[in-house]
C-alpha cells in the first residue's frame, strides 16, 4: 500500500513540475517579422513606382521587431545591412497595422537620418511566388545622406523560409 501511495504521490509531483508558464508574445507580434522585399524609386507624393530596383539588388530581407521597452506603439525597421545599412525606430499602430517616423529619425547603424512614411502591413495581402497567401508590407523611405534625394518604395511579403518563395 505504501508503494502505491508513493507512486501516486511521485506521479502527481512529476506532472505538476511539468506545468509551464505560458510564453507571452511581444507587443508588436502581428507587425514583427522578416520580409522579402524589393526597393524601387517612387514618387514621394503618390508612391507610384518611377524606377524599378535602381541599384540592381533584387529581392532582399528586411526585419521589423519590437523595441526593448516592448510597447505596442513603437518598433524598429531594419534592412539587415542589405540596402542602405539602416535601423530606425518608428511609431506603430497595431490596430491599423500602420507605421511611420515623425519626419527624419536617427539611424541606429551610423550617423544619418531616415524617414519612413505610409508604412502598412496587410494580413494576407500578398501572394508568394509559390502562390500561397502571405502578409504584405509596404512603405516609403528617404535618407538625408542620399545624393540623389530619392524616395524609395519598399514592398514585399512576409518571409516564409520556403525555397519556392525566394
Amino acid at each position: 500500500m505504501k508503494k502505491i501511495l508513493y507512486l501516486m504521490l511521485t506521479s502527481v509531483v512529476l506532472f505538476a513540475s511539468c506545468a509551464k508558464d505560458p510564453i507571452e508574445n511581444t507587443a508588436t507580434v502581428d507587425m514583427a517579422g522578416e520580409w522579402y522585399v524589393t526597393v524601387d524609386v517612387a514618387d514621394p507624393e503618390t508612391g507610384e513606382v518611377l524606377m524599378e530596383d535602381p541599384y540592381g539588388i533584387g529581392s532582399m530581407i528586411f526585419s521589423t521587431f519590437n523595441t526593448a521597452s516592448n510597447k505596442a506603439d513603437e518598433m524598429f525597421v531594419f534592412d539587415n545591412y542589405n540596402f542602405w545599412e539602416f535601423q530606425v525606430q518608428v511609431k506603430a499602430d497595431s490596430a491599423t497595422m500602420t507605421f511611420s517616423t515623425d519626419g527624419m529619425a536617427p539611424n541606429v547603424i551610423y550617423e544619418s537620418n531616415v524617414q519612413i512614411s505610409a508604412g502598412k502591413i496587410t494580413k494576407g495581402g500578398a501572394k508568394t511566388p509559390s502562390g500561397m497567401p502571405a502578409d504584405a508590407i509596404e512603405f516609403l523611405l528617404q535618407f538625408d545622406d542620399d545624393d540623389y534625394g530619392f524616395t524609395y518604395k519598399v514592398h514585399g511579403y512576409r518571409y516564409t523560409g520556403f525555397v519556392a518563395d525566394e
